[in-house]
């Protein structure tokens, strides 16, 4: 099998649908076994609409339709999950980096890597967005100690089997995902640019919660800070300094919270997504229905057959 399939998460993007596809299809022409697979994440918009009727005029157009909005990682899983190409490449709808800048991570790729990440060049962001996605990763890679590919972004080329693998382990980031399985990695410099229309989907609560995912997720440096507030605590309390308590009692607190992330950990996680629609077939543990079949439900015309062991009533 050859080819290359190109992820589009999709969240509510409209007329940018058909300007994704005619920018991917017209740069990646010469690509023999071209996939665009549209993940759209729970629109509520006519984005669902877009893909279809692409998908019906073009055969290499596949999408699957989320029940709900699951977020980005539900997506990227599922598109590791049911492309169907040996090589996957992400790329957001909007097309901050242009289509052409793909073959940058092909051309890098086939030194041997099973990831190049696009490191985005003179990045077309807010400044706000900027210094909080530069801070993030400074914090993980100083402050938690987790390896995180330098200047990696969401513009990257994956090994398909490589994808699935981390798909499959259920880790709350991609990112430091590829280093913890020993992954072959690099960066190249890509073009950014500033978006056409609309906003990113991308909010700041949600931003949040993602990165103490990533603490939580890849760092055991909270809970040992823990173990040594615990210490100190100890010692305060040998010594009898008052405002030393006043501290210990309010870390304790934030501690209770902390030990609750590493304890959810531990829980069953739930499903990544449920898919409503698709081109594709889907497993039965990611259909609602679990794959059984959906007839519609009974008009007030339709004849209804007698139960068994029943018959009509004699007067």
């Amino acid at each position: 099998m050859t080819g290359l399939s190109v992820l589009v998460p999709c969240l509510n993007e409209g007329i940018q649908v058909e300007v994704a596809y005619r920018e991917l299809t017209g740069e990646l022409a010469a690509i023999e076994g071209l996939e665009i697979l549209f993940v759209d994440d729970g629109s509520t918009d006519d984005s669902l609409a877009r893909i279809r009727a692409l998908a019906e005029a073009d055969p290499r157009v596949s999408y699957l339709s989320f029940t709900r909005n699951f977020g980005i990682e539900a997506v990227m899983g599922a598109g590791f999950r049911y492309a169907r190409r040996p090589w996957i490449v992400q790329c957001d709808a909007d097309l901050q980096v242009p289509p052409s800048q793909i073959w940058r991570l092909l051309d890098k790729a086939v030194e041997g890597y099973d990831v190049v990440f696009g490191r985005r060049v003179r990045r077309r962001d807010p400044l706000i967005r900027k210094i909080g996605s530069a801070g993030l990763h400074w914090a993980a890679r100083v402050v938690f100690r987790i390896e995180m590919p330098e200047g990696a972004s969401t513009f990257r080329l994956i090994r398909t089997p490589v994808a699935r693998t981390i798909s499959e382990l259920r880790l709350p980031w991609f990112m430091p995902a590829v280093s913890l399985v020993g992954a072959r990695h690099t960066a190249v410099d890509v073009t950014h640019r500033e978006r056409d229309s609309g906003r990113s989907k991308l909010r700041l609560g949600r931003l949040a919660g993602h990165s103490f995912e990533l603490f939580f997720g890849f760092s055991w440096r909270p809970l040992n800070a823990l173990y040594l507030m615990a210490v100190l605590g100890m010692a305060a309390a040998v010594l009898g300094l008052e405002a030393a308590h006043l501290l210990v009692s309010a870390g304790t607190l934030g501690g209770m919270a902390v030990v609750g992330r590493y304890v959810r950990r531990l829980a069953p996680p739930p499903p990544l997504f449920y898919v409503r629609e698709s081109n594709l077939p889907i497993r039965p543990e990611d259909s609602l229905t679990g794959g059984d079949p959906c007839p519609p439900p009974p008009g007030r015309g339709e004849p209804t057959a007698p139960s068994e062991g029943t018959g009509a009533i004699a007067r």
